[in-house]
């Protein structure tokens, strides 16, 4: 067996040599592929011509289905029937694993890579037929790297061509939501902590759309942002003896892990609300904080477009008008003669832009910019370089004559001067 070889279905460099009909062969022990086939002569005219054969010609059997690819389509169609899916959705997830297995650099890639495959597979069917369906849910199945399959994924869509378009961000909120052990109450799930699974989503989808009006899930994983939402509609819907429940806990109970940045979508949620319910008469004087404002969420959100135009202006067009409001108040005051002093209202506060979080808080930049060197023609010049602007014999005796004529200045000679050494006669 030469060294180096690999099986080109698995990548395992376990091959050894079989004998099939009196013809030697390299066979991969991992999954049977032929790696290299023998030779024979099938016919007297071949035999007399001293022509050899392949096995796969003389066969017929030009294509033939590996061990390890008869084993990952079983593997799709068993995917699909655990996730219950229509019997369209396993034929169309099937014809693209056998798309992608064609392709070159899917066929001789590791055997991991290949198992992913028969993920993504699944998940760019239900992508197209709108079925709701999470990567970390085909992940957690088939026990593969998340960012090994998202690579995968991208990779697969590319070279195959196709049109998968974005997860609804609503039936994203459903899925994701129903897998959560808040519904039934069980000896780990004290009934306090129980709730309804329609109440729990329809308010929660509300605080999703209103995270994604206030530019919290633009260029954001959703499910910190989901989880984030999840919780608050928790507590609001019976805040009495759930407000001292962490993000923590309540993500223990619900069986379903705490994605790191959870913990801040929350913070940007409960600030966005209590800017919402400083806008509400009623609610002005209880002098909400993060915490007491979950209390109020059914309110504010029952008044959310309205809150959400009063609390925060509409970008650059009302910032013009409020410049123009503030140009013609003082056009107006000069204008006056100053008979009358009337007392001045104290003018609310604006209400601060919408923008996105990464505009309102831009990054710091941890390394100064590079400084940007500025050529003047004035620079040093060395003597190992002043060789390279002395272009004919004349020019260099004229330089010579310069050095002499100077007596040991101590000034260094610049690009400036072997220029002009070049003109010296005419003066």
């Amino acid at each position: 067996m030469p060294s180096g070889s690999r099986c080109p279905d698995c990548g395992s460099s376990e091959l050894v040599e079989d004998s099939h009909y009196s013809q030697s062969q390299l066979v991969c022990c991992d999954c049977g592929c032929v790696v290299t086939e023998g030779v024979l002569t099938t016919t007297f005219s071949d035999e007399g011509n001293l022509r050899e054969v392949t096995y796969s010609r003389s066969t017929g059997e030009n294509e033939q289905v590996s061990r390890s690819q008869q084993r990952d389509l079983r593997r799709v169609r068993d995917l699909c029937r655990i996730l219950k899916l229509p019997p369209t959705f396993e034929d169309t997830a099937v014809s693209y694993y056998q798309k992608a297995y064609k392709l070159s650099g899917i066929r001789a890639a590791r055997l991991q890579k290949k198992e992913v495959l028969v993920g993504c597979c699944v998940l760019i069917t239900c992508r197209q037929h709108n079925w709701p369906l999470t990567m970390g849910t085909i992940c957690t199945l088939l026990y593969a790297d998340l960012d090994m399959f998202s690579g995968t994924y991208m990779q697969i869509v590319k070279l195959l061509g196709l049109d998968v378009p974005s997860l609804c961000l609503a039936d994203l909120v459903k899925s994701y939501c129903s897998s959560f052990k808040l519904f039934q109450a069980s000896p780990s799930m004290p009934a306090k902590y129980v709730e309804d699974k329609d109440k729990m989503l329809s308010r929660t989808l509300q605080l999703v759309e209103l995270a994604n009006e206030t530019w919290l899930v633009t260029g954001r994983h959703p499910l910190p942002i989901i989880t984030a939402a999840t919780f608050l509609a928790w507590q609001s819907l019976r805040p009495s003896g759930r407000l001292t429940c962490s993000l923590a806990q309540f993500c223990k109970l619900a069986n379903v892990d705490l994605p790191y940045p959870a913990a801040s979508r929350l913070q940007e949620l409960l600030a966005v609300l209590l800017r919402m319910a400083s806008q509400l008469a009623w609610l002005q004087v209880l002098k909400l904080d993060k915490r007491t404002v979950v209390k109020h969420i059914g309110d504010l959100l029952q008044h959310r477009h309205m809150l959400v135009r009063m609390a925060f202006r509409d970008g650059p067009a009302e910032v013009e008008t409020h410049k123009q409001e503030q140009r013609g108040q003082a056009q107006r005051e000069e204008a006056g003669d100053g008979t009358c002093d009337l007392p001045k209202r104290k003018r609310p506060a604006s209400p601060a832009p919408l923008l996105p979080p990464c505009m309102l808080k831009p990054p710091k930049r941890t390394h100064p910019p590079p400084p940007v060197s500025v050529v003047t023609g004035d620079e040093n010049i060395s003597d190992s370089e002043i060789e390279q602007y002395l272009r004919t014999p004349q020019e260099v005796r004229d330089f010579e004559r310069a050095q002499a004529a100077s007596q040991g200045a101590t000034s260094v000679p610049t690009r400036t001067d072997a220029h002009s050494s070049r003109h010296i006669q005419k003066f």
